[in-house]
């Protein structure tokens, strides 16, 4: 994965477990399990999802919504919860595979994690699971709010933050109870035993909320499944980058499955360090899935933790082994607000339909048709980055219906003073590492979002690239956004669509179409030049094989003529 992240694969691996709850002496009541976070090693202290303790709160899932509730102590469940953590050899060792550069090969044994039973894999060996002790259960109250302020409106009932796919069977009071348990943590610490005490590795340091910048690339550690197969799942990695922030709610690109639930985030930069857990690894919006995973910041967190447990005269001492902090202090950014580049993402208004835009000069953004589909409209260009700023503009310019390339071009009234221009790309170079930049998902509230991917197709007409296809997370709202080569910034084109189909209706957000930036130049330098629109006129007047390549359709064969 790269030199850059050989500190955060071990950071993550030997601070990564999973964590699992049963009834005592009841077990067909199940297994409840999720992943999380060792944060010291002597005591063994973990932070894990607080989703599994519902089932055992005395007061039921209820006790979570209480106002003013920003902590449970260890009492709140029933005397029948019993704890265990289970964790790999990295987390106990100095020695292990991300250190050694090997694959970590394992068999595949699917050990449980019944106390006392280790795995025997011929490669590499997992603990046996330790018994742990509930402390208590955590929320970070900002965390809480900013969910309350972007899942709280009539429109949030289209979200769905549940591990299970919108159409599979999940009773009314168990979503209920994932949902009130969505920002809730917990904070274990495991009995002292000879295994458990030998865990003396690096603990873990944190990233302040703040440091990583968005469109910074993460690492995010858990296991799928949670406590099935630790021997295959245990702490499986998954790359991406920080696709958005409100405050301490985060969203990412990084993949993450149901029992990843309180796994950790690391950042590249600073390295190793811990930036968030995982709160919700699938996101469904109208029963779809956005491929965004919703994280919750460490640093916030961690200090509700410290306020709870001096509060608690019998664990107070504890506060003082939580991890620190490192690199910026408390709201000085460590870098800018995100990658230079995408700053010429503007968010396009016309009425009640809005999308996305790049600002191609200071008085001139391109966007799509169907988001600014009528010449001479007025519409409502919005601007976040330097600085937040609203301006007026007029499509000068829309292709039409038949047109294959769904574009349009603004002329703003005012400059966008600030924003940097993009560099047109010359080139495209399949397999390259790509960035989306658009305002799906959150529209307005919390800027654009940026997702990350491939160039994974590069289309051609007569050796001239006619469509760019690549597997960022794109969704409603990112039309008309940039498309950027992640290394040199360049702009490859223009997002056009996602891919919908059609006999299921699902839509497949990291199967997407840009317009490639080589077909706009030539209309954009004959404007700029002279102020005439022929240049755009073209793009009405494509040639049958781009138009069958953008309707998604297999050329008609040759038909033989016949020779009677």
């Amino acid at each position: 994965m790269g030199r850059q992240w050989g500190p955060s694969m071990r950071a993550a691996e030997q601070a990564g477990c999973v964590v699992s709850a049963s009834r005592a002496e009841q077990p067909e009541a199940g297994l409840w399990s999720c992943s999380g976070v060792i944060l010291s090693r002597s005591p063994v202290l973990v932070l894990c999802h607080g989703g599994i303790f519902t089932p055992f709160l005395r007061g039921g899932s209820g006790a979570l919504t209480v106002a003013g509730a920003t902590f449970l102590p260890g009492d709140s469940c029933g005397d029948d919860l019993r704890l265990h953590v289970q964790w790999g050899p990295t987390a106990a060792s100095s020695a292990g595979r991300a250190e050694e550069g090997l694959p970590g090969l394992c068999t595949p044994r699917c050990a449980g994690l019944e106390p006392g039973q280790a795995a025997q894999p011929r490669g590499r060996l997992l603990q046996a699971a330790h018994a742990a002790e509930l402390l208590l259960l955590l929320s970070c109250p900002a965390f809480r709010a900013h969910f309350a302020r972007l899942f709280g409106s009539e429109a949030a009932e289209q979200w769905r933050f549940a591990s299970a796919a919108p159409d599979e069977e999940v009773s009314g009071e168990e979503e209920e109870d994932q949902l009130r348990a969505l920002g809730w943590f917990a904070l274990l610490r495991v009995r002292p035993g000879g295994e458990a005490e030998a865990a003396r590795g690096p603990a873990v340091t944190v990233a302040p909320l703040g440091a990583v910048a968005k469109g910074a690339p993460l690492l995010a550690c858990g296991s799928p499944f949670g406590a099935f197969c630790p021997d295959i799942f245990l702490n499986t990695l998954s790359r991406g980058v920080l696709s958005n922030a409100a405050g301490p709610l985060l969203l990412t690109d990084a993949r993450c499955l149901p029992g990843t639930e309180g796994g950790g985030v690391f950042a590249a930069r600073p390295a190793g360090a811990l930036v968030a857990l995982v709160a919700a690894p699938l996101c469904w919006k109208a029963r779809e899935w956005v491929g965004l995973t919703l994280l919750c910041a460490a640093a916030p967190l961690l200090r509700a933790a410290r306020a709870a447990l001096a509060r608690l005269p019998d664990v107070a001492a504890l506060a003082a082994l939580l991890p620190p902090e490192v690199g910026a202090p408390r709201g000085l950014l460590l870098r800018g607000p995100g990658p230079p580049w995408a700053a010429a993402a503007v968010l396009v208004e016309f009425g009640s339909v809005w999308g996305s835009g790049v600002a191609m000069a200071p008085r001139l953004v391109v966007t799509c048709r169907h988001v600014a589909p009528r010449e001479e409209a007025k519409v409502l260009v919005r601007s976040t980055n330097p600085k937040s700023v609203s301006i007026w503009g007029r499509v000068i310019f829309a292709t039409q219906e038949t047109s294959p390339y769904d574009i349009a071009v603004v002329s703003l009234e005012e400059d966008l003073d600030g924003v940097p221009m993009p560099r047109p790309a010359e080139h495209f170079h399949e397999g390259a590492a790509v960035s989306v930049v658009g305002f799906g998902v959150f529209g307005q509230a919390c800027g654009p979002s940026v997702t990350s991917g491939i160039l994974s197709a590069v289309v051609q007409v007569d050796n001239t690239p006619v469509m760019l296809q690549t597997t960022c997370a794109v969704h409603g709202g990112s039309s008309g956004g940039p498309l950027f080569s992640t290394h040199s910034g360049d702009l490859l084109g223009i997002v056009a669509s996602n891919t919908r189909d059609n006999n299921t209706g699902a839509t497949y957000p990291h199967l997407n179409f840009s317009i490639p930036i080589t077909v706009l130049q030539p209309g954009l330098q004959r404007y700029r030049q002279t102020g005439d629109l022929g240049g755009f006129r073209e793009l009405d007047r494509a040639i049958e094989p781009v138009r069958v390549v953008w309707r998604l359709q297999r050329p008609l064969p040759t038909i033989p003529r016949s020779k009677l």
